[in-house]
């Protein structure tokens, strides 16, 4: 699986994810909501330089302009609810593509052991698409597994686009064990090292939906 780490590089989406891991900017739910739209927006510009191109003419008011456009079908998924501002940044780019949304959450039990329970999903066919699954934190990285085998019960994609502002190193390796290496290319903000009892991500920047959206019961 190939694996692009933006943190490993110099440009402005470090910027942005170091404001969505800042405490006191994070107070700004409005902001904290616009910085992962602008990291979806970044990263979906990316991935536009893998996609298929092809020729076409344009009707100009004083001619015809041969342009290079992109061939793929694209369909953008996220999972509920944190998923949706770096959904929306993707979605700003591919403005034409269709669009998928899981629900999933952590049911806690005992030990702060828990599994990933999923309620509800909507997709179209995803057959001979281009797919780019977003989720703000790949903590352990067993939801963003669940969402991608979900989704290809409606067909089988032609590649997948995981994309995610922080991940674990844990998250990696188990992405890179359960995923089909040659179909899925992995897209993060920044790379983490630490995850707590409750799978939390250090240093991390908390509860990306929380911070998004308020907190829940």
């Amino acid at each position: 699986m190939k694996i692009y780490n933006f943190g490993e590089q110099k440009s402005v989406m470090n910027r942005f994810i170091a404001e969505l891991r800042d405490k006191q900017i994070q107070k700004d739910s409005l902001r904290f909501r616009r910085n992962l739209e602008r990291i979806g927006e970044l990263f979906a510009y990316e991935i536009s330089k893998q996609l298929k191109y092809e020729e076409r003419d344009v009707q100009t008011p004083l001619g015809i302009a041969k342009c290079q456009l992109p061939a793929d079908k694209v369909v953008v998924a996220s999972i509920l609810r944190a998923g949706l501002p770096l959904h929306q940044g993707v979605l700003n780019i591919f403005d034409s593509a269709q669009n998928a949304f899981i629900a999933a959450y952590r049911k806690y039990g005992k030990d702060n052991k828990f599994k990933i329970q999923m309620e509800y999903a909507t997709m179209p066919s995803i057959e001979g698409k281009t797919v780019v699954l977003v989720d703000p934190m790949l903590a352990t990285g067993s939801s963003i597994i669940l969402a991608y085998n979900k989704i290809c019960t409606n067909g089988e994609p032609l590649h997948t686009h995981i994309v995610a502002a922080i991940a674990s190193r844990e998250s990696l390796s188990l992405l890179s064990k359960n995923l089909p290496h040659s179909k899925v290319t992995l897209w993060v903000g920044a790379v983490d090292e630490e995850l707590t009892n409750k799978s939390y991500i250090v240093p991390g920047l908390g509860d990306a939906g929380d911070l998004a959206f308020g907190e829940k019961l």
